[in-house]
């Protein structure tokens, strides 16, 4: 499932706050797609977790050197805006050519976001798309990535010009409560922004289609009746030109959720395997995970605000005469709200990413109620591992900061072990699971 909190800060912050593999499109990793080793003679054996190779070792190992040096650089770049007092410039600049603070703060949002974004241009490429290339997990055309980096950079103006103005209002009229005020708004801003991502925003960088396949489109309704989800929306998308790595997921809110496939997962899982990818996002589904994440976000970004509003007064007070103003409201403060989100953001990763990794495992468990077919899940893990250089066994600083999903190592193991309908026992949603 898409991480909201992730898709809440792009949209809130803008294009420069975006982590590298969100510019990648999802891009993660690929590796020409190697025979399943396994040791199963029978669905009861348990499939063999394979070793990481060498090069997946190495794409594991620079992946964290390439994050830790991108979380820097996002902390840096508004810090740098800060210190030198470049945003108090830049607002003076837009003062002499606004005719009014609605044109004043147009014409800074603008500038210091096409500013940003272009700092941050040579990383971006790098990690979303050299580095790809450079191991073999790309099939993205420089044009391609270009057009998506430029549309990504006019979408984010467009809705940052439609909100930020809103929260300089907020603390300009209420300079103690603003974060309550813009933390009440949160949760409608939440599903609004899942209610148009997936119609709207989505399809600008990638075709959208009914599943073509409509065989297996007939199995997967079926499925989704014994999961009591009625009308279901099962797209595919061209991901291929973009990927060779395996995806799906669940996204959208209310009238807009689907589960979206992409080809290359299409093309590459059995039946059996297809199925079960598709019965875990079925359980986000069952399991209530889309509104319970937006109102798990929405609480994080609420105590952010709250920590920010309690943080900046003293940062304001100490460092005014470099910053080149003296109250959160004025614009120029913007780097220091986006560096203050972003510190905080990163703080409460370990928790939102437990969050994450809690619910992906309920799913997981779903799927395997919902289809019985643990060879099937386990086999489905084993592609997406060997498809994208993975690393089955990761150190607890990554899980800790940054698995959105239980390693993969852990998802084969639990798909060998669990089969409580073997006992006779019951399974944790067999209530929600039509026979």
């Amino acid at each position: 499932m898409k991480s909201l909190l992730q898709l809440a800060l792009l949209a809130f912050t803008g294009l420069w706050l975006a982590p590298i593999e969100v510019l990648a499109q999802g891009v993660q990793t690929n590796l020409i797609f190697q025979q399943v080793s396994t040791n199963i003679t029978h669905d009861t054996l348990a499939v063999t977790v394979p070793a990481a190779g060498e090069k997946a070792m190495e794409f594991y190992r620079s992946g964290n050197v390439v994050w830790g040096i991108n979380v820097f650089w996002r902390m840096l770049i508004p810090a740098l805006f800060l210190f030198t007092g470049f945003s108090a410039r830049l607002r003076d600049w837009a003062r002499r050519r606004g005719r009014n603070w609605c044109f004043t703060f147009a014409l800074y949002f603008t500038a210091f976001t096409v500013l940003s974004s272009l700092v941050n241009l040579p990383s971006d490429y790098y990690g979303g798309f050299a580095r790809l290339h450079d191991y073999g997990l790309s099939n993205q055309t420089f044009g391609k990535w270009a057009g998506d980096t430029l549309k990504y950079l006019v979408i984010f103006l467009v809705g940052g010009l439609a909100t930020w103005w809103l929260p300089f209002l907020l603390i300009r009229a209420s300079p103690r409560r603003w974060w309550f005020y813009i933390g009440l708004l949160l949760v409608p801003y939440l599903c609004l922004t899942m209610l148009i991502w997936p119609a709207v925003i989505d399809p600008l960088f990638n075709k959208f289609q009914p599943l073509q396949d409509k065989a297996i489109e007939t199995k997967i309704l079926a499925q989704a009746g014994r999961a009591g989800i009625a009308g279901a929306h099962v797209y595919e998308v061209n991901k291929s030109v973009d990927t060779k790595t395996l995806n799906a997921y669940v996204t959208g809110f209310m009238g807009t959720k689907r589960i979206v496939i992409w080809d290359t997962t299409l093309r590459t899982l059995d039946e059996d395997e297809l199925l079960f990818v598709v019965g875990h996002e079925m359980g986000h589904y069952v399991l209530g995970h889309i509104v319970k994440g937006i109102l798990f976000d929405s609480l994080l970004m609420f105590l952010m605000l709250y920590a920010a509003h309690r943080l900046s007064g003293s940062v304001i007070g100490r460092f005014k005469e470099r910053f080149g103003f003296s109250t959160l409201s004025d614009i120029a403060a913007l780097p220091l709200i986006l560096l203050l989100i972003q510190i905080f953001s990163f703080i409460s990763t370990p928790v939102q990413l437990a969050f994450s990794r809690h619910q992906e495992h309920a799913a997981d468990r779903f799927g395997l109620e919902l289809t019985h077919s643990n060879h099937a899940a386990a086999t489905a893990f084993v592609k997406i591992q060997q498809h994208g250089l993975g690393n089955p066994r990761p150190g607890e600083l990554f899980i800790l900061w940054r698995a959105s999903h239980p390693p993969l190592g852990e998802r084969i193991d639990f798909c060998n072990s669990y089969r409580p309908w073997e006992k006779g026992g019951a399974g944790w949603y067999e209530g929600d699971i039509k026979p």
